[in-house]
């Protein structure tokens, strides 16, 4: 089969965009079988064509999206795919299934972000001969949105390299944490964008909180606002919270920062279509401590490889798991162990590619 996978402009692949990283995971699996390239945005350094792990990278040049889709056409002219599957931009798929209405042209979804309710997009997701969302959850809000395009929407899971993705070996931990500087406490990770929504505040009263019956400290991985970042530690501060701020972290090193943890705390407080850092912290053998919102209850199973916290917005909710795990270490490994094993058997980067190759193959 032929397969062609039309990556979102803003961010070339490989890149550390969430998004990206799934595209070139899932592109690896499907070229163990079939020949799969994919188009991303030109970048500074990156050669205009490449090849990872058998994918064919083509890059065309972007800088607006009007740019990158007038290119995008231009290569796909005068060629033949069986499958072209667009990620995230349902406009990019009208205008490719528009020019090419012979191709069998796929949308997949791995958020709301680009798809609000208005009649624009609804005229877009006409033209998609499949939609796939990744998380029964997202299917469920696109079905509401979309009425019309219901039938077309299915669900595809996201996966994991549980090989890269793996507990940690006691001079693995010692060594990761040596090379954070973080110390022996009892460890709280949080993996994500450093923005409002990913709930960072809930999670440092959360950690104040319980520090006062379990010594912890904090360790925040991820990108943001400068002024945010600086509101955020001002509190820690305030709460008397040791908070290590890592930054942005390359995702080829990110599996070392899940090896210096004790859990993952995930207080997201808005609509998390899956929710990766689960996953992989999952795979890495930890117990998290999650909002059960979205996608997220999916994965997490409440009291059997974690914790899910109904009421998301009050700290005190997410004290008493941080509490319980910090005081009973084998409880969280017990968890984690149980984690690992339903990444095993329901999310690996293998089972994605399998699954979207059934729906490839589906008339």
């Amino acid at each position: 089969m032929k397969i062609l996978i039309v990556a979102p402009e803003q961010i070339p692949v490989p890149g550390n965009g969430s998004v990206e990283i799934c595209i070139l995971a899932i592109a690896k699996q499907l070229a163990r079988k079939h020949k799969v390239t994919i188009l991303s945005r030109t970048s500074k350094g990156m050669p205009i064509q490449s090849n990872e792990g058998g994918v064919n990278i083509v890059r065309v040049p972007s800088g607006s999206s009007k740019t990158y889709i007038a290119a995008v056409l231009r290569f796909i002219q005068g060629k033949l795919f069986d499958v072209i599957q667009v990620d995230n931009r349902p406009h990019y798929m009208a205008s490719i299934q528009k020019a090419f209405p012979n191709m069998k042209v796929i949308l997949y979804l791995h958020s709301l972000t680009f798809v609000p309710p208005t009649n624009h997009v609804a005229r877009s997701l006409r033209h998609a001969k499949l939609i796939i969302a990744n998380s029964s959850s997202l299917k469920q809000k696109l079905m509401n949105r979309f009425p019309d395009a219901a039938q077309k929407i299915r669900t595809v899971e996201l996966g994991v390299d549980t090989g890269r993705f793996s507990p940690a070996t006691p001079a693995d931990r010692s060594r990761y944490r040596k090379k954070y500087g973080i110390g022996e406490r009892y460890t709280a990770l949080f993996v994500g964008r450093v923005i409002p929504r990913k709930g960072v505040p809930i999670l440092l009263k959360a950690a104040s909180l319980a520090g006062q019956e379990v010594p912890l400290q904090v360790v925040i991985a991820g990108r943001g606002r400068a002024s945010y970042v600086k509101q955020l530690r001002t509190l820690a501060s305030k709460l008397n919270v040791p908070a290590k701020w890592l930054g942005k972290q390359k995702h080829s090193n990110i599996h070392k920062v899940y090896g210096i943890a004790d859990c993952l705390v995930c207080p997201s407080q808005k609509h998390e279509a899956f929710g990766l850092v689960n996953v992989e912290a999952m795979a890495s053998g930890l117990p998290v401590i999650a909002s059960k919102i979205g996608g997220i209850p999916e994965i997490v199973k409440h009291e059997s490889n974690g914790f899910l916290v109904d009421d998301y917005r009050r700290a005190e909710r997410f004290a008493q798991y941080l509490i319980k795990l910090g005081k009973n270490k084998k409880l969280g490994r017990e968890m984690g162990a149980k984690g690992r094993i339903s990444v095993i058997d329901n999310f690996t980067w293998r089972q994605t590619a399998d699954r979207l190759l059934m729906l490839y193959s589906h008339r």
